[in-house]
């Protein structure tokens, strides 16, 4: 599974914000969006997920293994996302929001299997019954991570998702972030302004600048 963007540009009542851009990112890399606050990043990312503001357009085409989504809805394109916000449900357990993100189908053993996988693989082995609030940033972000890679994501934007701990912390979750898409081939894009966070991504580098001419 691939992510492409072919000559995609991105618009704001009539302003161009974006683009036109082009990118391919192969299974397993992560490629990185570089580029000052207010620069459109986490706007591209929207189009993207197709979460975007309506008052938000768009041309070009992205595409997912050579087929274009970019007319699909959000829940059929299955693009995984991790923002800066891990957006746990408070009211549910690490395990409950961990099994959140499965596939229906899933009969209760099944389930549970996954979701000790899950928990196992993140580091959290005894911490399915406690409640997000209870938990450290680290542990929070960790299973936020576990929950979109067990949707079984095509691909992966990130926004910032470690701006907000400290550099330690967000070092070793970026280890894990990064180790855990590549062993499962997930193509992935994170939003950046650091070059250094950009850099250890390993993948395509797509710099944004303030678009020139008309949007058409």
């Amino acid at each position: 599974m691939s992510l492409e963007l072919e000559e995609v540009a991105v618009a704001i009542g009539g302003r161009r914000l974006v683009g036109p851009l082009n990118l391919g990112v192969s299974p397993g890399v992560i490629g990185a969006v570089l580029g000052p606050s207010g620069i459109g990043k986490s706007t591209l990312l929207a189009v993207i997920a197709g979460i975007a503001d309506p008052i938000v357009a768009m041309r070009g085409r992205i595409l997912l293994d050579g087929r274009p989504i970019d007319d699909l809805p959000p829940e059929r394109r299955r693009v995984g996302l991790m923002m800066q916000d891990d957006l746990l449900f408070p009211h549910l357990t690490v395990a409950a929001n961990i099994g959140f993100g499965l596939p229906a189908g899933l009969d209760r053993a099944a389930r549970r299997d996954r979701i000790a996988a899950a928990l196992a693989e993140a580091g959290l082995d005894g911490l399915g019954g406690r409640h997000p609030a209870t938990l450290s940033g680290g542990q929070r972000a960790r299973v936020a991570l576990m929950r979109m890679l067990a949707a079984d994501p095509r691909a992966v934007l990130m926004d910032e998702p470690f701006a907000r701990l400290d550099r330690p912390l967000a070092a070793r979750l970026r280890a894990l972030v990064f180790d855990r898409l590549r062993r499962r081939g997930v193509p992935a894009l994170i939003v950046t302004h650091d070059p250094d966070e950009a850099a250890e991504a390993g993948g395509p580098i797509l710099h944004l600048h303030p678009p020139d001419g008309e949007f058409s």
